[in-house]
């Protein structure tokens, strides 16, 4: 059986690991030091790019390459923000660092600053964490005491400043641009791109957006190297992984891997295996948004380009395992009600495509099982969303509900989910 491997849930074991002198004594802002007096900012881009760290929020995008896209010679403000909005259903391992490790997030954003050249960062943190934003901000003050925040870090010459904002409660605003517009004081709608944040971001200006993890993930690279970063895991999906699991599993919780070191089915059967009298149904392997896998999936490692090759997608590590206690049109239906729900409504494909689902889905739950017909409307409004929106809540949406209603296609029409 594959052991974890634990890289940045390290800094989450030591009793009060949110303290800054306890994340001192685990080698806590020496990486900043070095970032600070023995690298140039392009030194630091070049590191993190040899570490090929992709971004841990969902779309995998190389950390360094975003970073190296910001313009070196921009006169004005430049900003690094962080996604902590961790919105995705199922989704959880963002929060452990958050309320455990956060000196570890801020290093990496005071790094981060560095790099690109911007003065100034904030943590949008989404509503529901509200239990966290007093820890953030306090674990910020100690940073500003120690002088790792502030006017001329360490006698560096650098200063940076860190706030944290919380956001409204709103999943789209886990949409780069929409978190923008939200941090913004605007309402959070996602933004037509090209331009990118990098470009043109927080108040027009150069702007680079990373989720918690990926951030957290910068002090270890800069202290250990990009090489050695990149000899963990595969080429494509290089260092180790957050994965949230939970569902009909005995042990959920959040554990970290090395990446293609473990198999779906052998995660399940870390987490304890299935719960006593469970059926195995299917497992969602990146949030919600991902697209169901069966049975006959569960030996497939777990990295971004293989679960990319089964049709579904690692996105933000929450792995969510599904027995037959669960009523497969209550799934759906409630999966499609979510995204309608959620749309900010700015483009017709999904404002309009999401709600059509639902009114379909709603009927056919009441009914107890799908048609054929049922079928050919549900996937002829998958084709219309598809490739036509804003951002990638309408994609995803026609995704995970696509993916549900042809891979159980069988079991909907015959009338075996019929309702008691």
């Amino acid at each position: 059986m594959p052991k974890e491997y634990r890289l940045l849930l390290s800094y989450t074991d030591a009793k009060d690991s949110h303290a800054i002198d306890t994340y001192i004594s685990l080698g806590g802002y020496e990486s900043l030091r070095k970032a600070l007096f023995d690298m140039s900012p392009q030194d630091i881009i070049e590191e993190v790019k040899k570490s090929k760290l992709r971004g841990r929020g969902g779309a995998g995008f190389p950390t360094g390459l975003k970073w190296d896209f910001v313009p070196k010679d921009h006169p004005g403000p430049k900003y690094v923000v962080c996604n902590a909005d961790e919105g995705e259903p199922g989704t959880f391992k963002d929060r452990e660092i958050l309320y455990k490790a956060p000196h570890l997030l801020i290093e990496g954003m005071i790094i981060a600053g560095k790099a690109i050249g911007a003065n100034e960062g904030y943590i949008y943190l989404r509503y529901e964490y509200i239990w966290i934003f007093q820890r953030l901000k306090d674990a910020i003050k100690e940073a500003y005491n120690k002088g790792f925040l502030g006017k001329n870090i360490l006698g560096s010459g650098f200063d940076f400043d860190l706030y944290v904002y919380l956001g409204a409660g709103a999943y789209i605003c886990g949409e780069e641009t929409a978190l923008l517009d939200s941090l913004e004081g605007k309402r959070g709608l996602p933004r037509l791109k090209p331009p990118y944040p990098a470009q043109f971001g927080l108040y027009g200006k150069p702007t680079v957006v990373n989720n918690v993890e990926t951030l957290a993930t910068v002090p270890i690279i800069i202290n250990k190297g990009g090489e050695w970063y990149s000899s963990l895991g595969t080429e494509e999906s290089t260092g180790t992984r957050l994965l949230a699991v939970s569902g009909a599993i005995k042990k959920p919780g959040v554990y970290e891997f090395e990446l293609g070191s473990i198999t779906l089915r052998e995660l399940i059967e870390y987490c304890g295996g299935m719960k006593e009298g469970s059926e195995f149904l299917g497992v969602i392997p990146g949030g919600i948004s991902a697209p169901i896998l069966k049975e006959e999936d569960l030996d497939t490692p777990i990295t971004m380009e293989d679960i990319a090759k089964k049709g579904s997608m690692l996105g933000s590590g929450a792995i969510m395992v599904l027995d037959r206690s669960v009523k497969i049109l209550s799934l759906i239906r409630r999966t499609s009600e979510f995204f309608a729900f959620e749309s900010c409504g700015k483009c017709t494909p999904c404002r309009d495509g999401t709600a059509w689902m639902t009114r379909i889905l709603v009927d056919v739950e009441k009914r107890g099982f799908m048609t054929e017909e049922d079928v050919d409307m549900i996937n002829s409004i998958v084709n219309e969303i598809k490739g036509k929106c804003f951002c990638a809540l309408g994609e995803a949406a026609q995704m995970s509900v696509g993916a549900f209603v042809n891979k159980y296609k069988d079991e909907l029409i015959t009338n075996k989910v019929k309702r008691p």
